[in-house]
């Protein structure tokens, strides 16, 4: 049966998640096994890296993209028999949700252990950060920087009240921004934080980081929240978002203590794979030079492996010191962190 269902994956598109892997364009070694994907990330480049990989080994790739919540779900309802051999996903949050539903097992690599930072993988080895963002304080240059903004812990100083434009609290580069916030500076700390943060709101929480960075380069807020990436973005878009980037400042919180909020894009071997060999080779080639460029630069992200640079619009956000939390600490808090923006009426 289990046969059947791995045949079954490889080719046939089940509802919208899926899709079969296109044919590798140019030579490529011969195929020889094959790597099961399921993956939430959505970026162009990822076609690229997995003909890459393909070339270079002869190891077939599948894929099928979905939310990451749903791809969890649907590895738990496949049990023994999921076909899934990799799950790549977004946010040490998301990492966490996967391994507290029990869904990932182990990896010991020592080419993961050389290439990879210690604290950007899980310690047992469950899953590996890939690629990093940060999460930085932008303000309007029209109306200039406010005096004193220099860390998160300012966001709640009561002379930013009306200023402060933010996303809401579901999402979860919030929630693991406040989860590194706890494992720091404990939930006591935590929460007064966020109740002087949204005391300073302009408006409800809405919108996503682009609608943050527009609502502040036009001049509606002055100060908000965002992910490097989002910002790249317009740092290396066309005429029109260049402009917009121009209009906005940047601020990386905390560099006179523990760094900037960092966090991942990862992945973690399923524990029921069928292709294990073939996955943690695929999760080192991950971490090669030729893949971190495909996997971070397709999304304006910072390389995980030791010694890359950023692509040109990242590094022209500025050189930073980041936080060394452990990512998985991160994950740890995520639960109570949604129990904080409640109780302060973060919506």
């Amino acid at each position: 049966m289990k046969n059947l269902l791995l045949t079954a994956f490889a080719c046939v598109g089940i509802a919208a998640l899926s899709a079969c892997a296109e044919e590798p364009a140019g030579e490529a070694a011969p195929i020889t096994g094959e790597v099961n994907i399921y993956s939430s990330r959505h970026y162009d480049t990822d076609l690229a890296l997995y003909e890459d990989f393909t070339k270079q080994t002869g190891i077939k790739v599948n894929r099928i993209e979905a939310d990451a919540d749903a791809l969890i779900e649907r590895i738990q309802s496949e049990g023994e028999f999921s076909p899934a051999d990799l799950l790549i996903t977004v946010d040490a949050g998301r990492l966490w949700r996967a391994e507290q539903a029990g869904i990932l097992a182990p990896v010991d690599s020592p080419v993961l252990k050389e290439r990879l930072p210690a604290h950007l993988r899980h310690p047992d080895g469950l899953w590996f950060g890939l690629s990093t963002r940060a999460r930085i304080i932008i303000y309007d240059k029209a109306q200039g920087a406010p005096e004193g903004l220099a860390n998160y812990a300012d966001l709640a100083n009561p002379a930013l009240k009306g200023a402060i434009c933010m996303r809401s609290s579901s999402n979860i580069y919030n929630i693991s921004l406040l989860s590194s916030i706890i494992a720091h500076k404990g939930a006591a700390e935590a929460e007064a934080w966020t109740k002087g943060v949204v005391a300073n709101f302009k408006q409800a929480p809405q919108g996503n980081d682009t609608a943050m960075i527009e609502a502040v380069a036009a001049g509606q807020c002055r100060v908000s929240v965002v992910n490097t990436y989002y910002l790249a973005r317009y740092a290396g878009g066309d005429a029109k978002e260049k402009a917009m980037f121009d209009k906005v400042g940047v601020i990386f919180p905390d560099q006179g203590g523990v760094g900037t909020h960092v966090n991942v894009s990862g992945a973690g071997l399923v524990k029921t794979s069928p292709n294990r060999d073939n996955a943690v080779k695929f999760l080192e080639y991950l971490t090669s030079e030729s893949a971190q460029r495909y996997f971070a630069d397709g999304n304006n992200e910072y390389p995980a492996s030791v010694g890359l640079k950023a692509n040109s619009a990242v590094e022209a956000l500025g050189p930073f010191k980041f936080d060394t939390l452990s990512v998985a600490e991160i994950g740890k808090g995520q639960a109570q962190a949604v129990t904080i923006f409640d109780r302060a009426g973060w919506n």
